[in-house]
């Protein structure tokens, strides 16, 4: 086995992501797990509709079981965001804050639904200049001042995008909370950085037109992106044709074996679809670390898929 590679590569520490580690370890699959414990939905929550959990536990206490689980089963953990992932000759290549992972499988498990500001003019301007994906729209703000709105990794490496498109970006931050590789980064590049506010209102009628910020400033933009956290499991998916619900195009499509439409590739959790419950997670969990490490051990074989 090449010692650079790993088996499974799992995108979130949540319920899901690390139910997916501990079975893929335990099948001695060589398991890295990218996230941070409260990143996940319920960390900040408490839990009582779960089996063999009596009375309410906090999330954060059942997550920091999870972890403990699974890195003694010999997953390892990371504390960092991936950013982006290319496929390529029958591996990935996960672009993380901390640097490049190569696996040959990668399993999804980041939740669902993306944060939201809830501020005026947000709800009212969305797709007429307030967008939650910059890999999806950046293409439309070529050579526009624009704005990305965040204090994670997914606000910068969004903003580091838009350069690539325009010229004029502003990175909108109270606190950046970013690895000190991707710092480095941001201050090497021309985003104007506007640390330590926040937006208080989008402003706009028919489309965007300016941001108002908790210090009383404006800036004038014609594109706002929210990247409240890290990149969510769709944004990461559509690099690689992961195809997603028809109806809604807000979860991953996956089999009964959690698989995607591209193999190698397996969503668990609430990126799955509903219902968004911990149980669900587990259970998806279970199966996506199963049948990855499968399909890892058969790739170290050379068999056939």
């Amino acid at each position: 086995m090449e010692s650079n590679i790993v088996d499974v590569a799992i995108v979130g520490a949540g319920p899901a992501g690390l139910q997916a580690a501990i079975h893929a370890a335990r099948k001695k699959a060589t398991v890295v797990v990218f996230g941070k414990l409260e990143a996940s939905s319920i960390h900040a929550a408490h839990v009582e509709n779960y089996l063999g959990v009596p009375g309410v536990i906090p999330g954060a206490e059942l997550l920091a079981a999870g972890r403990e689980q699974a890195s003694r089963f010999g997953a390892e953990l990371r504390e960092a965001d991936v950013l982006r992932i290319d496929e390529g000759e029958g591996k990935f290549l996960l672009h993380t804050e901390t640097g490049p992972c190569q696996a040959r499988t990668v399993i999804l498990a980041t939740g669902g639904a993306r944060k939201k500001l809830k501020v005026p003019g947000e709800k009212e301007l969305l797709g007429r200049g307030v967008s939650y994906c910059v890999d999806c729209d950046a293409n439309f703000y070529r050579n526009a001042p624009v704005a990305v709105v965040g204090n994670g990794s997914a606000a910068v490496d969004g903003a580091l995008t838009l350069l690539g498109y325009t010229p004029q970006v502003f990175l909108v931050s109270e606190r950046l909370e970013i690895s000190e590789e991707l710092r480095a980064k941001l201050y090497q590049s021309q985003i104007n950085r506007r640390e330590g506010v926040w937006v208080k209102e989008i402003g706009g009628v028919s489309a965007v037109d300016s941001l108002l910020l908790t210090d009383g400033s404006r800036l004038p933009v014609e594109g706002v992106f929210v990247e409240l956290g890290a990149k969510g499991a769709i944004e990461l998916a559509m690099n690689l044709g992961v195809l997603l619900d028809a109806d809604t195009m807000t979860h991953i499509e996956t089999n009964k074996r959690q698989e995607t439409n591209i193999p190698g590739i397996y969503a668990a959790g609430d990126i799955a679809g509903q219902p968004y419950q911990m149980a669900k997670a587990v259970g998806e969990g279970c199966v996506a670390g199963w049948e990855a490490a499968n399909h890892a051990r058969a790739q170290r074989r050379g068999d056939a898929v």
